[in-house]
């Protein structure tokens, strides 16, 4: 088990993790990462906070928020962020769905995903600004929203399709089951309440609820899920759930 821990953060940070401490798992035992996904947002989101808790006192909150949105993109290497700008690029180019999915490929950035990146960005700037001008406990807001976007993104994996032939998200993508989705929304619902209590809780509901019509959405216009998406959910589902809290 806690090599499975490992190998997701491994898989969705770029937090240092020897080899060794994954050696021996093979491609198949990836899906069994889904459970810890809550925890590696839970860590992510702490680690964000020291930078909120160092710096605030001395910049104020607007300047706070923007290092601390700059350090988790730094903690994830824009992993996520990188999904969500190539889902909107395809998505919003409103041509074929075999040229959607080819858009998505191209590492180059369009339009729509730079607007999107922007939007995001700015948009976790302001809330988090405001969560902290209006006395929220950044720590806990944090690494309650960053478990809630991971944990969430179960509901684009299960009983969803892979839109692609290969990927990484096809290490997920209709391979998890439902026990497996069951303990990963409990570890992400236990771990809102005990950071947001009763706010927590509704918090999560509307980011899961966000998070589940958007994979119906992008299903429909995509045919199934990509790991683009799935980091789109994940940005979108932090963004969310900091925008419930307030």
């Amino acid at each position: 088990m806690i090599k499975l821990l490992w190998a997701t953060f491994a898989f969705i940070t770029r937090l240092p993790v020897p080899a060794r401490w994954t050696e021996g798992l093979e491609t198949r035992d990836y899906v069994r990462c889904i459970v810890n996904f809550p925890l590696v947002g839970l860590t992510l989101g702490a680690l964000a906070s020291v930078v909120w808790l160092v710096v605030e006192p001395w910049c104020g909150a607007p300047l706070a928020a923007l290092f601390t949105v700059l350090a988790l993109a730094l903690l994830t290497g824009g992993f996520h962020l990188d999904g969500l700008a190539d889902t909107c690029d395809g998505v919003f180019s409103a041509r074929t769905r075999e040229r959607m999915l080819e858009i998505m490929r191209d590492s180059r950035l369009g339009t729509h995903g730079g607007l999107a990146l922007v939007f995001v960005l700015v948009a976790k700037i302001l809330v988090i600004s405001e969560l902290g001008l209006r006395g929220f406990s950044m720590p806990a807001a944090l690494a309650a929203a960053c478990a809630a976007g991971r944990g969430c993104a179960v509901l684009m994996m299960y009983r969803h399709r892979y839109a692609r032939e290969e990927g990484l998200g096809n290490l997920f993508i209709g391979k998890v089951t439902l026990p497996q989705a069951l303990i990963t929304l409990g570890l992400t619902l236990l771990v809102a309440v005990l950071l947001e209590g009763g706010k927590g809780i509704a918090a999560l509901v509307i980011t899961g609820l966000v998070v589940y019509l958007l994979g119906l959405s992008l299903k429909r216009t995509l045919g199934g899920q990509t790991g683009d998406t799935l980091g789109a959910a994940i940005e979108l589902g932090e963004l969310v759930f900091l925008l419930a809290l307030l």
